[in-house]
């Protein structure tokens, strides 16, 4: 009993939490952030990694343990993202825990799957912390090309498997110094839980090799004399992050073109590697947003405008964007490259280490044997690389940042599907084998079945669909050449193994001859389970809805070079009504034949002739003289006369590759794309006014180009400006897509396919559409060519099976 004048004792509200968060969560310095958010509040318990998640017990007094939750939610590591926190109350332990501990992970079984929630964290650039470091005399890590935290360093370059701890990544073989394992196991030092910690006396060493494997010199000695050999004019190829890169001097002509000749790439843009900011602003505009995501941890190539208002101190060679507007620009994001960059003190042209259209090097073995006759010198490094990781390219336009090429620093970070769930049901083989047969039975898991999409051909990247979320590899690149469908195969089973999982599911595109198609096709036989077959610019369409989490219809603007069509025919400029797993075409250009198929590609000359011959009949020969000799023509006649070899498309990149070579920017090119960039980069955005391009009553609607192109023959007979045609026939387009829209009466639209790489399409399409009262969605997580190819085939699998 409680008498009058005596004090109440209160007893404190002690509670026990159990959490589990998802997301990117390891390889992010997440445990040492939870460590020392309990620490500083008191409470005890653990935290450790497990396959797919952090678990943490952590036990304290209520309101300490509100504040750890919202620490952990608001004030997590900038480079985690948290998807989800799962929180429930338990038993408070009889004995309570020894403080707060960091517990080994849980592995699980070899067998056991990781889903639902894929944890892969990406790649990081340098931190501001270990830049100051390698630059300081005083610091051990004085100019180690190695350092790194847990803000920043290798991640998916070098993990093997998950938890994410040092025995499963490449960095197992370097044995720990007593001082980083001090650093390692010191609750205060930034290193603590590092995984890839290393120094000078412990962590992996630089050797410089002659193109034959020869040891030339070591460490500070080899990089030394790496940067002369820059500044020499001579070509060096240096084992970076993810792979073999090449690089030169980027203000010296020659060095430019001889790495052109040599790598085979005579015209596509190359990458520069600047300083710092400030030096970015010498020779590009730079905004806020730009600069902001050129030094973040993703650090990618950015596409920024070439200033025009002065010649800069340190000039850039024309011929490392030659006729380009853009640069892409990019930081050191490692510390080998600050090392290398502070001692050349110029820009630096930084491209990948392969041939033309080929993987980039891993192995020094390996790019010694492809790249011998490339570079003149290898700056090499003892690290392995598990996997090839090239460069992310990106550009901040009026919707914010727009991936261009997922790869560094995004790759594999999961994307969620937001799908609808519902019943498995099945559907009839359409016409032309758009879908197909899923077999009867049980129910899939509670978290969906696992999904493998192999992509399309070009750009290719693969994803693995697990719960409700998909993970896209890192950039894959053209399956045109047997080295680069060998990395397209070991890629798939990297992710299968992975995540060692047997996929339920195998999606691919609807083109039979597509290697990606063929490989899925022997997957699915393999494990007997079905084969999804996604109409090509329905994964685009897809893609773009999966990125939004847009549910119900969508119309889908899908405008690209190729797409093998429901009907059987070559696609490229369509308009479907997407709905769960369903599409109708809604609209399309008109067809035209292209003479000799595929070789249209590489010559816009023959989508013109094309074009023209639809119109002109046999006047279209004589018109096209200019671009073909008598012999040449008389054969590509024969093809349209005859209808042989000669496939209709309704493809708006062979439009644009037409109208390109009619206004003579191009007839025979290196690259796909480079006629319709060159088209785009002429055009005067000033230029308001456009051709007529009428939308047929038919069902699908038909877009008649004929009246524009006669449109751009009298334009260019009269002698009007390039720019000025080039920028009509933007704004054509932009109004034929305003008329599909209203025609499709369906007020959310995405637009994807490689045509809205195109900055000056995508700024005239977007703005009369939201004025017109429609929400317009476009690509931002993943490209709007060809590397989203497998994260909409995802989405539509899914679709089809639950």
């Amino acid at each position: 009993m409680q008498h009058e004048g005596e004090s109440v004792e209160l007893k404190p509200d002690i509670r026990r939490l159990a959490i589990a968060v998802r997301g990117v969560v390891q390889g992010v310095g997440f445990r040492p952030f939870v460590f020392n958010a309990a620490r500083s509040r008191n409470l005890s318990g653990w935290v450790r990694n497990e396959s797919d998640t952090v678990r943490i017990e952590v036990e304290g007094e209520r309101a300490a343990l509100d504040g750890f939750l919202a620490v952990l939610r608001e004030a997590h590591p900038p480079a985690a993202r948290i998807d989800s926190i799962d929180v429930s109350q338990t038993d408070c332990l009889e004995t309570p825990d020894e403080g707060f501990q960091i517990r080994l992970s849980a592995g699980g079984s070899s067998s056991e799957p990781m889903i639902p929630g894929p944890t892969i964290p990406a790649d990081l650039a340098t931190c501001d912390q270990c830049l100051d470091e390698i630059r300081d005399p005083a610091q051990r890590r004085f100019g180690h090309a190695f350092a790194n935290c847990t803000n920043c360093g290798p991640r998916w370059s070098i993990i093997e498997g998950l938890p994410y701890d040092r025995p499963r990544t490449s960095m197992a073989r370097f044995q720990m110094c007593p001082d980083c394992q001090a650093e390692y196991r010191d609750p205060a030092d930034r290193r603590f839980h590092a995984q890839p910690i290393a120094c000078p006396r412990c962590g992996p060493t630089l050797r410089l090799l002659d193109r034959h494997g020869n040891r030339v010199a070591d460490d500070n000695e080899a990089l030394d004399a790496a940067a002369e050999a820059v500044l020499a004019g001579r070509i060096v190829a240096i084992k970076g992050l993810g792979g073999y890169q090449l690089v030169c001097d980027a203000t010296n002509d020659q060095a430019v073109s001889l790495l052109r000749e040599r790598k085979q790439r005579p015209a596509k843009p190359l990458a520069v590697m600047l300083s710092t900011l400030d030096e970015t602003r010498l020779h590009c505009r730079l905004s806020d947003e730009e600069a902001r995501t050129m030094s973040s941890p993703a650090a990618p190539i950015l596409l920024l405008r070439r200033r025009s208002d002065g010649e800069p101190a340190s000039r850039i060679a024309e011929v490392v964007a030659p006729g380009n507007p853009y640069l892409g620009a990019m930081l050191p994001y490692t510390p080998l490259h600050h090392l290398l960059m502070a001692k050349i003190n110029r820009p630096i042209v930084c491209t990948s280490g392969n041939l033309s259209e080929e993987p980039m090097a891993t192995r020094t073995d390996d790019a010694l044997a492809r790249l011998g006759h490339v570079a003149d010198i290898f700056l090499a490094h003892n690290r392995p690389i598990v996997r090839p990781v090239d460069d992310s390219v990106a550009r901040v336009g009026p919707d914010g940042l727009q991936v261009l090429r997922r790869a560094r620093g995004y790759a594999p970070l999961a994307i969620g599907l937001g799908v609808e769930k519902g019943t498995r049901f099945n559907l009839p083989e359409r016409p032309g084998g758009c879908f197909a047969q899923i077999k009867p039975g049980p129910f899939f898991g509670p978290g969906g079945p696992t999904i493998l999409a192999v992509g399309g051909h070009l750009k290719n990247t693969v994803a693995i669909g697990l719960g409700d979320q998909a993970v896209l590899s890192q950039h894959v690149g053209d399956l045109d050449n047997v080295p680069s469908v060998e990395l397209f195969e070991r890629t798939i089973g990297d992710l299968v193994d992975f995540f060692r999982v047997t996929p339920d599911v195998v999606a691919c595109d609807l083109h039979p001859d597509y290697a990606s198609t063929r490989h899925g096709e022997r997957l699915a036989a393999g494990w007997d389970v079905p084969l999804v077959r996604v109409q090509h610019h329905h994964a685009h369409a897809a893609a773009c809805i999966a990125e939004h989490r847009l549910e119900g219809p969508v119309l889908g603007l899908a405008w690209d070079g190729t797409g093998y069509g429901s009907d059987g025919t070559v696609w490229g400029g369509e308009a479907l009504l997407c709905e769960r797993a369903e599409f109708v075409r809604v609209a399309h250009l008109r067809t035209f034949a292209l003479p000799g198929a595929d070789r249209a590609v590489r010559q816009p000359r023959r989508s013109a002739l094309g074009v023209l011959y639809e119109i002109l009949g046999d006047g279209a020969i004589v018109r096209a003289g200019e671009w073909f000799s008598e012999s040449e023509l008389n054969v590509l006649a024969a093809l349209l006369a005859r209808s042989i070899h000669a496939p209709r498309t309704s493809s708006m990149g062979r439009l644009f590759d037409a109208v390109a070579a009619i206004c003579s920017l191009g007839d025979v090119i290196s690259f796909e794309g480079q006629a319709a960039m060159a088209l785009e980069f002429a055009a005067d955005w000033r230029v308001r006014d456009a051709y007529p391009l009428p939308l047929g009553e038919t069902v699908p609607a038909v877009a008649d180009w004929e009246p524009l192109v006669r449109a751009v023959l009298a334009d260019r007979a009269a002698g009007r400006p390039v720019e000025q045609i080039a920028a009509r026939f933007h704004n054509s387009l932009a109004q034929m897509a305003l008329a599909i829209a209203q025609r499709a009466g369906c007020p959310r639209i995405v637009l994807s396919g490689g045509c809205f790489q195109n900055a000056l399409l995508t700024d005239r399409v977007r703005p009369r559409r939201l004025e017109a009262g429609f929400a317009v969605y476009t690509h931002k997580k993943v490209p709007p060519g060809d590397g989203a190819i497998a994260l909409g085939q995802v989405l539509v699998a899914r679709r089809r099976t639950m």
